[in-house]
């Protein structure tokens, strides 16, 4: 009775590692493929029945439309495949673009709605609680309506610094056209780049060694400068300016970002700015108040505790949250299309209006959308998971 009660050492065995899979799992994968595939059987014969034969083939067909902007080279005779690739690359700058904004403003709100102004407090509480309640694309069309109706027209654009301002789009100034500046744009990149990360890391450990701070900001800005100067004089590359000019009813010269995509960008950044800036506030409130008044104590300046004591631990926590906002902003540019700008979501569904490939179409987009999300969560996690080690958690 005993040996049942108290088994001996020998028989007990620790837990097996990873994961374990049994019959009701297996059974229950094998009954969701059941499923999904009498699903997609239904849909194939139906097709069939219709006289439609599924497949991809019409991807590489002549798609016959053009696009409002692209940033690859794409005209109405290239393929669907390029012209979905066209509105992926516009999908991921306008992304890019929003998320800066959306960081930045959230970052500066959320600071705000802690700072010791009333007045300040109010203001960060005001802005979140408008975005945060209005849809993302009311939000969109009103900015779109405003600056289509409030900016001036491409002849009477006016200027402020560098910039020209219409209702038409932005044109900024941009490098000559020519072979040794695209060489020097390349190598200045590839050489500035991977400078600074050199000196950030030697002066990270350096740091770590010793307690002593090096020159980071100081000797990153003179790398910038001093690596494209010495690459510019190696290829002895033109440099100069286009300038945008008004030639008739049009702009030549200079790069331009259109009303849409500037609308668009603005749109998603001040509305993900709110969320992220409740992000940033809880994650600032988190931190024991003790911290904030012990480096008031040793005397440091309110930025001072801001960079040194209040960021770097906000960071560590708000991380993951933001990560939702992200992925939620490049699913959230699908409404782009509201305002003709031709993201993804755009060219998907003017090349369903003319192949009449709807499942095949929007499979291939959620393909994508899925592929970037999770990339764009992998990049996040990977940096979540450095700073916690960093940490030391």
């Amino acid at each position: 009775m005993a040996e049942q009660l108290h088994p001996r050492q020998d028989e007990i065995r620790p837990p097996r590692e990873g994961f374990a899979i049994g019959l009701p799992d297996l059974a229950l994968v094998a009954g969701l493929l059941a499923f999904f595939g009498a699903i997609a059987f239904n849909v194939y014969s139906n097709m069939v029945a219709a006289g439609i034969r599924p497949g991809f083939g019409f991807l590489w067909q002549q798609a016959g439309f053009d696009l409002s902007e692209t940033l690859i080279p794409y005209d109405a005779g290239d393929t669907y495949l390029r012209a979905i690739a066209a509105g992926v690359a516009n999908t991921l700058v306008v992304a890019a673009a929003s998320l800066m904004i959306a960081c930045l403003v959230g970052l500066f709100a959320g600071l705000v709605s802690v700072s010791p102004s009333r007045a300040a407090r109010l203001l960060a509480l005001g802005y979140v609680e408008l975005f945060r309640n209005l849809p993302k694309i009311l939000v969109l069309l009103v900015i779109f309506v405003v600056a289509v109706n409030g900016l001036p027209a491409i002849r009477q654009a006016f200027q402020a610094g560098p910039l020209l301002i219409s209702n038409r789009a932005i044109y900024l100034p941009i490098l000559v056209d020519d072979p040794l500046n695209r060489w020097w744009l390349a190598l200045s990149i590839l050489l500035t780049v991977p400078a600074i990360w050199l000196w950030v890391l030697y002066a990270a450990g350096r740091h770590a060694r010793t307690g002593r701070r090096g020159p980071v900001l100081s000797v990153s800005l003179a790398l910038a400068a001093f690596i494209p100067f010495a690459a510019a004089y190696a290829l002895d590359a033109p440099l100069g300016l286009s300038w945008p000019r008004l030639e008739g009813f049009a702009m030549r010269g200079g790069v331009s970002f259109s009303t849409q995509f500037c609308t668009v960008a603005l749109a998603l950044g001040l509305y993900h700015g709110a969320q992220i800036a409740e992000v940033i506030r809880g994650g600032i409130e988190a931190i024991p108040r003790g911290q904030i008044e012990a480096a008031a104590a040793l005397g440091l300046s309110g930025g001072q505790r801001t960079r040194l004591i209040v960021v770097p631990q906000v960071l560590r926590a708000v991380v993951p949250p933001l990560n939702n906002q992200f992925v939620n902003l490049l699913k959230n540019t699908s409404i782009a299309i509201a305002v003709g700008y031709s993201d993804l979501m755009s060219v998907a569904g003017t090349s369903i209006n003319q192949t009449f490939r709807p499942l095949e179409l929007m499979v291939v987009t959620m393909a994508i959308y899925l592929a970037m999300c999770l990339a764009l969560t992998g990049i996040v996690n990977n940096w979540s998971s450095r700073l916690r080690k960093r940490e030391g958690r």
